[in-house]
């Protein structure tokens, strides 16, 4: 074999078909588009039209809504945060915040606001910045030693 023989295989490249090019060519005229209407001229937008019958999105009901002015907080229980310290993932030294969990990995880099929640247990004396806290969480780790600094305003329910 030489290297002048080489081709490639029987079928593994398909030709482009040219349409509009005489009526023999069997895609003459329209190019296999039928005549006139919407689907024969460039830019048909039929995507959801179901021919004047009311479309499957608008017959279905319409379920919630986004709350414009809801905060969405990166939640981290008191039972990861002792694993993380028990790892050597957390310097106990210090004060723990958004940057040190990041770093941590037990929020996500870009957070920008985290709520301490009770879920297990707490044995290291640490102090802990965050947007919010349960009354468990602050309890447990006020138990351990440590203190709670909560940085957002509470939002109190109007009796």
């Amino acid at each position: 074999m030489q290297l002048n023989d080489i081709r490639d295989n029987k079928g593994s490249r398909k030709k482009k078909v040219r349409v509009g090019r005489g009526h023999s060519s069997g895609l003459g005229k329209t190019s296999g588009r039928g005549v006139k209407g919407q689907h024969a001229r460039s830019g048909v937008a039929l995507a959801g039209f179901e021919g004047g019958q009311m479309p499957l999105y608008r017959r279905m009901p319409k379920r919630g809504f986004k709350n414009l002015f809801g905060t969405t907080h990166a939640i981290v229980n008191i039972g990861r945060l002792q694993k993380a310290i028990d790892d050597k993932k957390l310097d106990v030294g210090g004060t723990v915040d958004v940057a040190a969990l990041a770093k941590a990995g037990l929020v996500r880099h870009g957070s920008e606001s985290v709520r301490l929640l009770g879920k297990g247990d707490l044995t290291a004396k640490v102090t802990i910045e965050v947007a919010g806290a349960s009354k468990g969480a602050i309890a447990a780790v006020e138990k351990a030693g440590g203190s709670v600094k909560v940085t957002a305003p509470s939002v109190e329910t109007p009796a």
